[in-house]
């Protein structure tokens, strides 16, 4: 079992930036592949971004390639989520996301969430 709890997430206006973290407890941290997710209102939960084991591969969804970029500190047990040039259609609730196997993570099907937090970008 892991726990995930989100923090950092706010009101920012569009071209602006944010980060996300996430801090995990319960067994080894670096026993699992990271991920986060994102809900936008009316929307079904989408796949953002996801970080290996050990941190040395990295799988974004393109629409925030370029923009966005996932990080983990195993000694720290947290996962971030630096967020660049955001834009109003950034706006959701973002979710933290762990499973042993990076493979699941990437399909959208990890096997532990976090709470979420809430991003709103401004136009």
């Amino acid at each position: 079992q892991v726990q995930l709890v989100e923090s950092g997430g706010g009101l920012v206006q569009a071209g602006g930036s944010l980060r996300l973290s996430c801090a995990a407890s319960g067994r080894t941290f670096s026993s699992y592949a990271m991920g986060w997710f994102r809900q936008a209102p009316g929307k079904e939960r989408e796949f953002v971004a996801a970080i290996s084991l050990s941190g040395s591969l990295t799988y974004y969804a393109d629409s925030v390639k370029g923009r966005f970029t996932i990080s983990r500190d195993n000694a720290k047990n947290t996962v971030y989520l630096q967020m660049s040039s955001l834009e109003p259609e950034d706006t959701a609730v973002y979710y933290c996301a762990a499973d042993a196997a990076f493979r699941m993570v990437r399909a959208g099907t990890p096997s532990y969430w976090g709470q979420g937090t809430q991003v709103t970008v401004s136009s």
